[in-house]
């Protein structure tokens, strides 16, 4: 009995260490995590001039709210960001539609072709058709240029987005489909009214990684749209000034106070750029870890 006592001890008094150095573990890495998060906020909300001084801190030493003042006070943001708001809209719900779509005819087992349009849109994951194929068909072939829909078809389709949806869909249960069909429901009913409704946590997800490609795109405007110009495409150009105009100043502080850092007016816009991710991804978050673990599964 005494050494049974003894040995419950050492394992108890072991696994009370081990939890002490989980803890501390755990709280290195959420330190780790939030540490850039925090230096980016500190940077936009901190003085230019300081902020060029010494950058390696997690709260403004000097606040000041002029950087995101000189952001928003020379430049016209607001039609911009109806812009990039339509976009992401309007491209999200298109791209969620067409990925179900696609989705639900490659996981279709009567479909001869399942296997070889799946390996197509495979290889399209590893071997692109490069950057000059994409302008001559979005320009010359489709005349897309300065059009709102060059934001809105090249995202309709995403294999990853596919093969995700077709994963979850393969899950669910055949006997849905096939009683459907006895019924007399053709295709298109059976994917909309009992897979569309099915798949909620995984198009949640393809939403978020839609929503989130889509607002943060940038290049598509820099290439095809500048006449559209988007929120992201902007923030770019304010960037590209503030250093445009730092490196036309004289390296004098005392010149310097009345300008902007380039540092903090990336970071300013980094904020402004990714605050509205923050705001709906809390929203989503158990839809997205439902549609990521979920589809993966199979009985």
């Amino acid at each position: 009995m005494e050494k049974v006592k003894v040995t419950s001890s050492k394992v108890k008094s072991r696994d009370r260490y081990l939890d002490y150095v989980l803890v501390v573990l755990f709280v290195f890495i959420i330190i780790v995590t939030i540490y850039p998060f925090l230096n980016v906020l500190a940077i936009s909300l901190n003085d230019p001039v300081d902020t060029m001084r010494n950058i390696n801190f997690v709260f403004p030493r000097v606040f000041t709210l002029y950087n995101y003042q000189y952001v928003f006070r020379e430049n016209d943001l607001t039609g911009a960001f109806l812009t990039s708001v339509a976009r992401t809209v309007i491209g999200t719900g298109a791209g969620v539609i067409c990925t179900s779509m696609v989705a639900y005819v490659l996981s279709r087992r009567d479909f001869y072709f399942n296997k070889l349009f799946t390996m197509l849109f495979i290889i399209t994951m590893y071997v692109s058709g490069g950057l000059i194929p994409e302008y001559l068909l979005l320009a010359r072939t489709l005349k897309l240029t300065n059009n709102f829909l060059v934001y809105i078809v090249p995202g309709l389709i995403w294999v990853y987005n596919i093969i995700l949806t077709r994963s979850y869909i393969d899950g669910l249960p055949d006997a849905l489909q096939e009683a459907a069909r006895i019924d007399g429901a053709n295709d298109l009913f059976i994917w909309w009214k009992i897979v569309v409704p099915l798949c909620k946590p995984v198009m949640a997800t393809v939403s978020l990684f839609v929503a989130v490609g889509q607002w943060n795109s940038f290049m598509d405007t820099y290439l095809y749209a500048k006449k559209l110009p988007t929120l992201q495409y902007l923030l770019y150009e304010i960037m590209e000034q503030a250093t445009t105009k730092i490196d036309s100043h004289s390296a004098n502080l005392t010149q310097m106070t009345t300008t902007v850092s380039p540092l903090s007016v990336r970071m300013a816009v980094t904020i402004i750029a990714t605050l509205p991710i923050l705001i709906v991804y809390p929203f989503l978050q158990k839809y997205f870890v439902g549609g990521m673990t979920v589809g993966a599964v199979k009985d």
